[in-house]
């Protein structure tokens, strides 16, 4: 207990590749009712194929499995497991060492069911896990608990990200190219918070876009949508030619699916053919952007934990593979989004 805030973090073993944990009841097994005490709670997984619903969601699933695992089975059958994801082509993997390709479990379908259904990785509820048991052995997952009282906001900034000219696009908020990391770490220094929360979300003007967590890997982003569903992007990097020479064979049907930076396939290919800015652009992404955006269940906030280091100085909790991203289905004026960053303490 420091100033008034619990703290602590569970390391916890699925049962199944699928398991949706009820983390409050296992703090209950080692702490007895200490929560029972405190008036919030904030959840953070440490994955990117392991996290929680936000509060809202939880709670229109009844907050019991018998709400929550028809849900997820949705997005399970939309991802399925072992669909020839880019994403698990270990040979592939440049970011990987030869060890590390050869325990990597294929989890392509967990990235994209975690972004599909709305998971985060700091709420509260259900842990819910997609990728919990690789060749019958459950996977370590961490996730930090912090029980407190009150909340403060420390400080507040407003951020500018650059977007490219595509109206569906897909930006690494963590890129230091971006800025947005720089901007972070002044608003840490300036205010250090023992313990808190960092609030990302998307400026009340903006339109057409959504920010998640997840891990923001070449194959995952760019290519494996276009190989789990019947949709343009997939006929474009299949077919090619043919789809620039007749847009309209694209079936109506398949254009909701269109998401993340797995467009940057039909960019490259309208690039090369000289086709940029011209009224083809225009018609494909006017006819992916409202689909897509209705389908799929698109944030426009985030948050994430804040601690100090040993060193005193505060810092994001994030695990290992997890980056903010920020996706639009439409074009942003002079190529810029906004962002509001709230920073709070906890006591």
């Amino acid at each position: 207990m420091v100033n008034g805030v619990f703290q602590t973090t569970l390391e916890i073993s699925p049962r199944s590749r699928y398991d949706a944990i009820d983390v409050r009841a296992r703090i209950a097994e080692r702490f007895g009712d200490i929560l029972e005490g405190f008036k919030k709670v904030l959840y953070c997984s440490h994955h990117t194929t392991a996290g929680y619903f936000d509060q809202q969601l939880a709670h229109r699933l009844h907050d019991r499995r018998e709400g929550v695992d028809p849900y997820m089975r949705k997005f399970q059958a939309l991802f399925p497991l072992g669909a020839g994801y880019r994403h698990d082509e270990m040979e592939m993997r440049s970011e990987l060492s030869p060890d590390e390709r050869k325990a990597e479990p294929p989890n392509g379908d967990a990235h994209l069911t975690f972004i599909g259904s709305g998971l985060e990785s700091c709420v509260t509820v259900f842990f819910m896990d997609l990728d919990g048991v690789y060749r019958g052995t459950a996977r370590r997952r961490k996730t930090s608990i912090a029980a407190y009282d009150q909340e403060r906001t420390v400080a507040e900034r407003v951020a500018e990200v650059p977007v490219s000219r595509h109206a569906i696009d897909s930006v690494n908020l963590a890129d230091e190219r971006i800025g947005l990391s720089q901007q972070i770490e002044e608003l840490l220094s300036a205010c250090p918070v023992p313990c808190g929360r960092l609030d990302i979300s998307l400026d009340p003007a903006e339109r057409a876009a959504g920010v998640t967590v997840n891990e923001y890997e070449t194959l995952l982003m760019r290519h494996d949508l276009t190989d789990v569903l019947d949709n343009p992007l997939r006929f474009a990097a299949r077919q090619g030619r043919r789809m620039l020479k007749d847009p309209r064979a694209v079936p109506a049907k398949s254009l909701g699916y269109a998401r993340y930076d797995v467009v940057r396939v039909i960019h490259r290919l309208i690039e090369a053919a000289g086709l940029s800015d011209t009224a083809f652009e225009v018609f494909l992404t006017k006819l992916m952007a409202i689909p897509a955006s209705r389908r799929l269940r698109f944030k426009r906030s985030l948050s994430l934990p804040v601690t100090m280091n040993p060193e005193g100085k505060g810092q994001v909790l994030a695990g290992r593979y997890q980056s903010p991203i920020l996706i639009q289905w439409a074009a942003a004026p002079r190529q810029i989004r906004k962002l509001n960053l709230r920073l709070s303490r906890f006591s």
